[in-house]
């Protein structure tokens, strides 16, 4: 998870600094809503690194006992176009969107930020946790999830895998009384806490929401925050946590301060005080993507794994 922040760094900074093409992603949705078909191509000039993700996501699946999202990355060589490796990107995009708010925390949190509220049981709230220890050594976490039994199951086994003090809670403001840091991951459609249960000063990683009819942050929290996302077309296009507001006339566009490469990159500040709440959103970013999997492939082939095939 360490090497999976700095590759996120890496990512969002050469798109700040117009290192990376990136086209918006093309969203396929089935005819009776009950699902997505997601297209993700980028390609990053620092080691010509291009890919594509194809992702689905279907909120029945975990009723069916099936993954909300699968998805495949496509990598390909930025100088000949070779295709060089087809990788399952279920874990991967799990990671990468980890990776992102651990890289969120590291450049906005306090650096006495040692608490945090988890949102969300499910593989992404789990990568979020270990996001945020990799860069804030973390002495008590809490999670919230509406399936009571799914945050007891989440909380024992995350115990054990990285070693946290970490608590199931039955009701969101449990989770943040005292927390210093955020992370939602779900798949709600309205926000998962009240705005007076957070702490005077707190860091928030949104990553849930990815429609502009969607969003786990509520609005005053939205308003009273410092904003931040990973790029502002994408989040103006589909994060409905600031489009809502945006419609409602309660904020506008530059009521986003900066994309989080821009704080990578040292081109914009990114906390301005110990008193602020600052908010990372994320729609995710094929970047993330492209960045994560040439890591795979490089820690893969120094291992001697996968399996080679004529195509």
């Amino acid at each position: 998870m360490a090497a999976a922040v700095e590759a996120m760094k890496m990512a969002f900074a050469q798109l700040a600094t117009g290192e990376a093409v990136l086209p918006l992603r093309t969203v396929v949705a089935t005819p009776n809503g009950d699902g997505s078909l997601l297209l993700m191509p980028a390609f990053l000039s620092r080691g010509q690194q291009m890919g594509v993700k194809l992702l689905s996501l279907f909120p029945g699946n975990p009723g069916r006992g099936l993954p909300l999202i699968h998805a495949l990355m496509a990598v390909f060589d930025g100088e000949t176009g070779r295709p060089l490796a087809v990788i399952d990107a279920g874990s991967l995009t799990a990671i990468r969107t980890g990776a992102a708010s651990g890289a969120a925390t590291d450049l906005l949190a306090r650096s006495d930020a040692h608490t945090v509220a988890i949102f969300g049981a499910g593989t992404q709230g789990a990568t979020q946790l270990e996001g945020v220890c990799a860069v804030r050594t973390i002495s008590k976490a809490w999670v919230y999830d509406p399936l009571p039994a799914r945050a007891e199951a989440f909380a024992q086994a995350m115990r054990q895998r990285l070693s946290v003090d970490l608590e199931a809670v039955s009701t969101p403001s449990e989770a943040l009384a005292h927390a210093d840091i955020v992370c939602t991951a779900t798949t709600s459609a309205t926000p998962v806490f009240r705005d007076g249960d957070l702490k005077l000063v707190v860091h928030i990683n949104a990553v849930g929401a990815y429609t502009p009819s969607t969003r786990e942050i509520p609005e005053e929290t939205v308003v009273r925050a410092s904003v931040f996302v990973d790029q502002r077309e994408a989040s103006l296009a589909e994060a409905g946590d600031l489009l809502i507001p945006i419609q409602k006339g309660l904020i506008g566009p530059e009521h986003i301060l900066a994309e989080l490469g821009e704080l990578a990159a040292g081109i914009r500040p990114g906390r301005r005080g110990p008193g602020e709440i600052t908010l990372f959103k994320s729609v995710g970013l094929a970047v993330q993507d492209v960045a994560a999997a040439w890591e795979v492939l490089k820690a893969a082939e120094h291992m001697q794994l996968g399996r080679r095939v004529a195509l």
